[in-house]
């Protein structure tokens, strides 16, 4: 199957007007993630092996990490504010 796009994310371009972003892209930009999700994909790119990209993914997953404990403290406010 041949494709003028390569499959998966493709980060490096801007979207037009008329096109809209990737969910998936725009969920990670909002989790302040997205540099670390850029370069575990850029290393996979380089690598074609996730082996290779350990160092990536483990800066990755610290960051969603933190942020997913930030998100879950302001619920938590929110929650204590409407109580």
């Amino acid at each position: 199957m041949s494709s003028t796009h390569p499959s998966g994310h493709n980060w490096s371009r801007n979207p037009s007007a008329e096109e809209e972003e990737d969910p998936l892209d725009q969920m990670i930009s909002r989790t302040g993630c997205a540099a670390f999700h850029y370069a575990v994909q850029e290393c996979m790119a380089e690598h074609q092996d996730w082996r290779k990209c350990q160092e990536q993914v483990q800066r990755f997953k610290e960051c969603m990490s933190a942020y997913q404990k930030r998100r879950a403290e302001e619920l938590q406010k929110q929650r204590q504010a409407t109580s």
